[in-house]
C-alpha cells in the first residue's frame, strides 16, 4: 500500500478529532491532543511501529465526546456497557475513516480489531494500543483523575492501578517504571505493584 492514503486517513482521523468540544489549556482539542500522546508511545515502545499501527493509535478516543459516560446508568454495569460500546463505534469509525481514505479493506478492518480491544494478550497490534492508552494515563491523566474522584479511597486508586497494570505488556510495565511521575501518583503506584499481605 502506499502512503497515501494512510496520509489521507490520518487528515480525516485529526479532523474528527478538531470536533472535541474539550480544550487544552493551550487551546487545542483535547482529542486532538490525546491522539498525539497516543501515538508517541507506539513510537516509543517500538521506533519501527508499522504506519497502519499508527494511525490505528490515533483512533483510540475517536469522537468520544459523541456518547457521553451520563448517557448510561452511573454503576458498574452502565458503565461496563458504555466502555464496550465506545470500543464498537470507535472501531466502526475508525474502519470507515479509513475505507474512506483508500486504505485496503483488509487493513481497515485490522485496525477495527484493534480499535475495539479484540484480542488483547494475544493479538499483537490490539495490546500494542492498550500499553499506549495505559501509560497515556499514567502519564497525562492520572493526576487530574484522581483529583476528580478525591472521594475516593485509597484502595479504590490502588486496585484501578492493579488492573491498569496486568492490561499492560512486560515492556509497557517497564516503561511505567520509568516515569517521573508526582510523588503521592508514584506512591500509589508502589502500593499497587505491592502483593496483598
Amino acid at each position: 500500500m502506499s502512503d497515501a492514503p494512510l496520509a489521507l486517513a490520518r487528515q480525516a482521523i485529526d479532523a474528527a478529532h478538531s470536533g472535541d468540544p474539550r480544550r487544552t489549556p493551550d487551546g487545542r482539542p483535547a482529542e486532538l491532543v490525546y491522539a498525539d500522546h497516543m501515538e508517541a508511545w507506539i513510537v516509543r515502545l517500538d521506533p519501527a511501529a508499522p504506519p497502519l499501527l499508527r494511525v490505528a493509535a490515533r483512533c483510540q478516543h475517536l469522537e468520544r465526546w459523541t456518547s457521553p459516560r451520563t448517557d448510561f446508568p452511573m454503576d458498574k454495569p452502565g458503565y461496563l456497557t458504555w466502555r464496550r460500546a465506545l470500543y464498537i463505534r470507535q472501531a466502526e469509525r475508525a474502519r470507515a475513516l479509513l475505507l474512506a481514505a483508500g486504505v485496503p479493506p483488509a487493513d481497515a478492518a485490522e485496525v477495527a480489531v484493534w480499535v475495539s480491544k479484540t484480542g488483547l494478550k494475544t493479538n499483537p497490534g490490539t495490546q500494542a494500543l492498550e500499553d499506549a492508552a495505559c501509560l497515556v494515563f499514567l502519564e497525562n491523566e492520572i493526576a487530574d483523575f484522581a483529583a476528580t474522584h478525591a472521594d475516593y479511597p485509597e484502595a479504590k486508586f490502588v486496585d484501578i492501578l492493579r488492573k491498569t497494570w496486568r492490561k499492560m505488556s512486560p515492556a509497557a510495565q517497564s516503561a511505567a517504571l520509568a516515569l517521573d511521575l508526582p510523588s503521592p501518583i508514584a506512591a500509589l503506584v508502589r502500593a499497587a505493584l505491592t502483593p496483598p499481605a
